[in-house]
């Protein structure tokens, strides 16, 4: 097998950050990227989801459909004081 060499274009912080946890895994960048064209021609697809966040979800941070309105401005005082 002979090597050869890819060249690509990344923002310099990003790939600072992403050196930085590959070598507290043991692993540098080539390797890395070894791993990852291997695992796309093992599974015939990009080996992780690819997808739109959830905006919505990204804003409440988790509270949706935890947080309702209260009829009474007391209501969620009174269940304040029972949790306290």
């Amino acid at each position: 097998m002979s090597a050869t060499n890819i060249n690509i274009r990344t923002d310099s912080e990003l790939k600072a950050k992403a050196q930085s946890v590959l070598t507290d895994l043991g692993l540098d960048m080539s390797t890395a990227i070894n791993v990852f064209l291997n695992q796309i021609v093992y599974r015939q697809a990009i080996p992780f989801d690819i997808s739109k966040p959830d905006i919505k979800a990204a804003k409440l941070g988790g509270w949706e459909g935890k947080i309702k309105m209260a009829v009474d401005f007391n209501e969620p005082m009174e269940e304040f004081k029972e949790y306290m």
